[in-house]
């Protein structure tokens, strides 16, 4: 009877399995061909690392293409049989059945064992958030060395991850997956076109050497190889590039959206909607979605706002206990992120104020039904600006804390803490004419370094400033 039971399991998980995995039966995967650059990253982990792999990150930014092309990788690079490939998501309606769900993981895990003959089987989980104490269960299997390589992905963010993987620890390694950067999306875009990819090239190298080093050489940043050498061709593309990507954004599907309307109707229902209605309630057992929902209404006014409690427990009419709490769990949405007011001391607890940024511009584009009207306020597109630098620096290699700076005369857009007193104070000036650097200036003076970068809209000579750096911010999201 026990071996009967068995059988018709496992006919009915092969069953529930096939439609996922068609590569069974052509020995082939459809997928997109462009891959995001963080690729190469996660697919040498899944081949040199024995520990869990999890993609996560905000919906609908390529997580599932990206499991699709490493099953496409390891299928024809890596020639791993098609069946020893296991994909499923557990977005499936039948995962609402208690009596399907109930053994499910343990009845796929068996499946597994009798019918792939003890050979190593990927399994690649889609949206595994979505079934309950799925960590318990990969704990399980890791700890008892099954023949088994797990690539889980969810769409919940990393801190609301991190709630469920507190018991895998060691055995899990994460990637956070964010919306297209500014240089995904002209890699994206122009990746026909070999003169704009050397000079992103040439920009990353640069980039990467700031990031590690610490040090420029000016000579190289301005030679006939540097990033700053470009034709005013290249220019114009990355400028003209720059302004789709204001109003595009970074969510790939919503690309291929033509009609406007729709467009930003599917960023809203996605992004604000779902994230809040289910991805927040579901993970923190949050129960006044409406009112999370204004507070975040009113922080993308103005992206790079200084918030003020107060100010805004008045505004929408929501005590200051409860916003205290509010701007945590957006943060763990990944629909906005907050930056601290600078200290000297590393990693000190803040309760004072701090700036807020948007994940993502093309959200508060679909919120507020911009397109190209957006270019027609100067103010905001400089906030635009400064929240894409915002977002690169995030990436900042070494980086030990990111802040803005300000006192009673003074600020500074953004304060790179790189460790042992040193910083890299960086000011976005998107506008046609610069003035007033008095700002970054005084920092580099008070605090003794060597340089700061300005960030432009154009190109610009400075040469009696010798400590600042002047990069326009095509350019400048090329080097992250």
């Amino acid at each position: 009877m026990t071996a009967l039971k068995n059988r018709l399991d496992n006919i009915q998980i092969e069953t529930i399995l096939k439609p996922y995995n068609p590569w069974w039966d052509t020995g082939t995967v459809e997928t997109k061909v462009f891959r995001r650059p963080v690729f190469k990253k996660i697919y040498k982990d899944l081949l040199s690392l024995k520990q869990i792999i999890s993609v996560t990150g905000p919906r609908r930014v390529g997580k599932t293409t990206l499991l699709k092309q490493i099953i496409q990788a390891l299928i024809q690079d890596k020639h791993v049989a098609p069946q020893q490939i296991v994909y499923f998501s557990f977005d499936d309606p039948l995962m609402i059945e208690s009596h399907v769900r109930e053994h499910f993981f343990d009845n796929l895990i068996k499946w597994a064992d009798v019918t792939r003959n003890s050979k190593v089987v990927y399994f690649v989980l889609d949206e595994i958030q979505r079934f309950e104490r799925w960590e318990l269960y990969l704990k399980k299997y890791y700890d008892l060395e099954f023949s088994i390589k797990f690539i889980v992905s969810g769409s919940a963010s990393s801190p609301i991850f991190r709630k469920s993987r507190e018991s895998l620890l060691g055995r899990i390694k994460d990637n956070h997956l964010l919306p297209f950067s500014f240089k995904e999306f002209v890699y994206f875009r122009k990746g026909d076109d070999q003169e704009v990819l050397d000079v992103v090239n040439r920009a990353q190298a640069f980039g990467a050497k700031l990031q590690r080093e610490m040090a420029i050489d000016w000579r190289e940043f301005q030679s006939e190889a540097g990033p700053l050498n470009v034709s005013s061709r290249i220019f114009d593309e990355l400028n003209k590039q720059l302004n789709n990507y204001f109003v595009e954004g970074g969510f790939p599907e919503a690309w291929e959206i033509k009609d406007v309307v729709a467009k930003q109707e599917y960023l809203f229902d996605n992004q604000v909607q779902k994230v809040i209605f289910e991805d927040l309630v579901i993970a923190t057992e949050f129960r006044k979605p409406e009112k999370i929902k204004s507070y975040y209404l009113s922080l993308i006014e103005q992206p790079g706002q200084e918030i003020n409690i107060e100010k805004a427990s008045q505004k929408i009419g929501i005590s200051r206990q409860m916003l205290e709490k509010y701007l945590p769990l957006l943060e763990m949405t990944d629909l906005v992120k907050t930056l601290p007011r600078f200290s000297k001391r590393p990693l000190k607890f803040r309760r004072g104020s701090v700036k807020c940024y948007l994940v993502d511009l093309a959200l508060r584009n679909a919120i507020l039904k911009l397109t190209n009207s957006v270019f027609e306020d100067s103010v905001m597109m400089g906030f635009y600006a400064e929240n894409l630098v915002f977002n690169a620096l995030r990436k900042f290699e070494g980086s030990i804390e990111l802040t803005y700076y300000k006192d009673a005369k003074r600020e500074v857009d953004f304060v790179v803490h790189v460790g042992g007193k040193r910083y890299v104070p960086i000011e976005v000036k998107y506008r046609d004419v610069i003035d007033d650097l008095a700002g970054i200036k005084y920092f580099i003076e008070q605090h003794n370094q060597n340089f700061g970068i300005v960030v432009t809209k154009n190109f610009v000579n400075f040469p009696d400033e010798k400590k600042l750096l002047f990069v326009p911010l095509s350019i400048f999201l090329l080097f992250f």
